[in-house]
């Protein structure tokens, strides 16, 4: 499949059109990586913290450097940073645990969380070990309108009996609704704190991390986490997630990851420290290459006369960009010119199917060089109405820009033959 003539003329008035946009995600970049470079400059990280441990890994030197700089990185008093991780929503499950306990109530002040986290909850599933068997109610308040956190509603929900954490999810998951800033987590902060000073404030980072300046901790979030595979990883981090928070919460989460008075003390990280420590040190730069994909692909697709979310010109606290596609066969078809301009597994074409996690067939996209890695150009969509493609990722911007051309054109063509 060759792009198409029109979509190369249109992508050619695209890059005119974000110029100023990529100048404003290129400034937040270097910000980024001028904060990096000291965090790791001020914990003294050497060539001594990217060896490895087996066995038990006592006194891992790299593992120990690690979280500290990576505490200091999110604006927090400590931090777990752990291979062991396997996703995102296993370092939010162990956070959940950490923050919670029997009798009490979760507060999701950002709507219907994530797909993958109603089992953790148990708002679906009714598995082993959910939040539910273990007696923790579930709660949740909308976005208002605007899709901004609804104030009056939050403030109402606090005064419920027994609500012991508040979660915010800060990216969009699989909705229409936006990514928060982290100015209005700070206002969610605040609000909390003047009606429940005791009640822990609890962050999603997920595909957030290094789209802004500033970081949930920053803002006075008592636990935050996300996974090594999206954004803090920089495409080079093999697996993995971190948490980051109080050390109380983040020393709880340790004892949910491996046993109670053991924590973050054990663990080999058998020769992939310095994985992690360069994924650090590439994200700001990595994530800004996603950044200015998402842009062109809001840009190119709003010509091509789709809704888009974000807009090209819309501040944006994620890497997600939605593209509201109207049918499942321009969904395939999106993705199949995803798939085609990757880097690996190029020649596959991908197909709707049922995952662990969801309620519905999901087709995604995703010849990335680790599994499943949304920092690497991915698009994946839920199989339902409005049949909208979420698209994320791209390591650099050069190559994410084919990718993203080849989708248009499949869908032209899709289009044409209607």
């Amino acid at each position: 499949m060759e792009i198409s003539g029109r979509v190369k003329e249109i992508a050619a008035r695209v890059m005119g059109d974000v110029a100023g946009r990529f100048d404003v995600v290129d400034d937040i970049a270097q910000k980024n990586t001028d904060k990096v470079l000291r965090a790791f400059q001020r914990h003294r990280v050497s060539d001594a913290c990217f060896g490895a441990t087996t066995g038990y890994g006592y006194n891992d030197k790299g593992r120990e450097t690690l979280d500290l700089v990576f505490a200091d990185i999110m604006g927090t008093e400590s931090a777990l940073v752990r291979a062991g991780f396997v996703s995102g929503t296993h370092a939010i499950t162990a956070a959940l645990f950490a923050a919670l306990r029997p009798g009490q109530t979760l507060l999701s002040v950002t709507g219907t969380p994530y797909d993958t986290i109603h089992g953790v909850i148990g708002i679906s599933g009714n598995y082993a070990g959910s939040l539910k068997e273990y007696g923790i109610s579930y709660l949740q308040v909308e976005l208002d309108r605007q899709g901004a956190p609804d104030q009056a509603a939050i403030s109402k929900a606090l005064r419920e009996k027994n609500i012991g954490a508040v979660l915010v999810q800060r990216s969009r998951g699989y909705s229409s609704r936006r990514a928060l800033t982290v100015k209005e987590i700070g206002r969610i902060v605040e609000m909390v704190r003047a009606e429940k000073p005791d009640v822990i404030v609890f962050v999603d980072n997920c595909y957030g991390e290094f789209t802004e300046t500033t970081e949930p901790g920053d803002v006075g979030a008592d636990l935050t986490a996300g996974s090594l595979i999206k954004n803090p990883g920089g495409g080079i981090a093999p697996t993995g997630g971190y948490i980051a928070g109080r050390k109380d919460l983040v020393e709880a989460a340790a004892y949910r990851l491996t046993a109670p008075g053991i924590g973050g003390h054990c663990g080999a990280t058998l020769g992939v420290n310095r994985l992690l420590y360069q994924g650090l040190f590439m994200a700001p730069h990595t994530v800004a290459q996603a950044m200015k994909t998402a842009v062109f692909c809001a840009r190119l697709f709003e010509i091509l006369g789709y809704q888009t979310s974000p807009g090209f010109l819309e501040e944006r606290s994620d890497i997600i960009q939605s593209i509201e596609l109207g049918s499942p066969e321009l969904l395939e078809l999106f993705c199949r010119g995803i798939q085609e301009g990757a880097p690996v597994d190029s020649f596959v074409s991908p197909v709707a199917g049922e995952m662990p996690g969801y309620d519905c067939p999901v087709i995604m996209a995703a010849g990335g060089f680790v599994q499943g890695a949304s920092i690497e150009l991915s698009a994946d969509a839920p199989m339902r109405e409005p049949y909208s493609v979420y698209l994320q990722g791209g390591l650099t911007f050069e190559s994410a820009k084919t990718g993203i051309m080849l989708a248009a054109s499949y869908c032209e063509k899709g289009i044409d033959k209607r």
